[in-house]
């Protein structure tokens, strides 16, 4: 039986205040002048943000999710270990899940402690996901991007082994030394809070994660090519010994609710289209930096990148991706058909985007919270009689067939 659905809300805290002639910039990322941002108007887009995040908890959905990115208007979150910390004491139930810090960004062994912090000042509330982080941060950070990932691969066996093994223990790598490798605190979670790598789709991010029996979360990735990984990240983890469950596959979605249909769609097409336009604008150059990712992997990337990073197209990315406007009805039938299609019982609601403003972010929670979650419930309870219905069936022709033979 299919492990019950939970219901995140992820915003990536957007700077929504762009100067008159943005258009002219090939890109938001990476060489947008930072005399663009105001910090009083940023100052009021945290505290609206942060209290959104306290209006989701108070609704009652599952997880908060915040993450990591650097020089670009997407996101006002260079360090969100900062954010979480904000929301361990302005919520009180939700997982926080801090998906996540580029983990070869960061001294290793002080993000395990980071994180060893959060989880023990959130009572266990605390969820990590570790990013390879996109082409475009390592334009900001001097790290050669040829070995991001091996780089990456050994801060996070350094941060699993400060969490599993009793300290002061020892390292030795091709990157980090540590003779006294001590974190404190350790987490809250024992041995350690719930892992997920973040990928999209390459064979090593894949096996990575399945070697080490770590959740898999895909970032914006086209229908039958997510459910193809997560099948694939379920076969190996088998081959290495691990059963991953369905709460170990995250699924992000872009979710707006309204009435009907037609109100939803008139009310998100034009912050999809900003975020797109806008907040993903960025370059060929910046997106894939020599030696970021393998030859055949920049050719998949920079086919979608049209598409993706400065180019709107709705009927295409609704038909391709999981982005949906709709009533309750339409869209909880969506957000259950996806979760059974991947296997996946936590859905990410990509709830706030753009340039959406506070009373339609607040609508669009509500709405989910109080209209589309309880039908997804009432679908997941008909499915569970149903598959118990099948079981008996198939159990009873089982003996029926042993008795037979006798």
């Amino acid at each position: 039986m299919a492990t019950p659905i939970q219901f995140y809300f992820m915003s990536f805290l957007p700077y929504a205040d762009l100067p008159e002639d943005h258009k002219e910039l090939d890109s938001l990322w990476v060489d947008f002048p930072n005399t663009n941002y105001d910090p009083v108007k940023g100052k009021a887009f945290y505290e609206r943000y942060l209290g959104e995040f306290e209006l989701a908890d108070r609704l009652g959905f599952d997880g908060l999710v915040v993450n990591e990115h650097h020089a670009s208007i997407y996101s006002m979150m260079p360090a969100p270990n900062l954010i979480a910390s904000a929301l361990v004491h302005r919520t009180k139930n939700a997982k926080i899940c801090v998906w996540g810090t580029p983990p070869n960004m960061e001294m290793p062994n002080r993000l395990a402690e980071e994180y060893g912090m959060l989880d023990v000042m959130s009572g266990g509330r605390l969820e990590i996901a570790f990013p390879l982080g996109t082409g475009m941060e390592y334009w900001t950070h001097p790290i050669n991007p040829a070995t991001a990932r091996e780089r990456s691969n050994e801060s996070i066996e350094i941060i699993l082994q400060a969490w599993t093994q009793p300290g002061p223990s020892s390292y030795e790598g091709d990157f980090y030394h540590y003779r006294y490798l001590n974190v404190w605190p350790t987490p809250f979670q024992k041995p350690h809070p719930k892992l997920y790598i973040v990928g999209s789709g390459s064979p090593e991010s894949m096996d990575f994660a399945a070697r080490h029996g770590l959740g898999y979360s895909v970032a914006f990735y086209p229908h039958k090519g997510h459910v193809e990984v997560n099948n694939q990240v379920r076969k190996l983890a088998k081959k290495y010994g691990h059963t991953l469950t369905d709460d170990q596959f995250p699924a992000g979605c872009m979710i707006y609710v309204a009435e009907t249909d037609e109100q939803a769609e008139a009310d998100f097409k034009e912050h999809l289209q900003y975020f797109f336009e806008n907040n993903l604008r960025t370059t060929s150059k910046y997106l894939a930096p020599p030696g970021y990712m393998t030859l055949a992997k920049m050719r998949r990337r920079l086919e979608q990148a049209a598409a993706i990073h400065g180019g709107f197209d709705w009927d295409f990315l609704t038909k391709n991706f999981r982005i949906a406007a709709g009533s309750p009805d339409t869209i909880a039938k969506k957000l259950f058909t996806w979760s059974r299609e991947l296997g996946a019982s936590v859905v990410n609601c990509q709830a706030h985007l753009g340039d959406m403003p506070h009373w339609k972010t607040a609508k669009n929670l509500t709405l989910l919270a109080e209209e589309v979650f309880p039908r997804v419930r009432e679908m997941e309870a008909r499915d569970g009689k149903k598959t118990k219905k099948v079981k008996r069936a198939a159990k009873r022709r089982t003996k029926r067939k042993s008795a037979a033979r006798k």
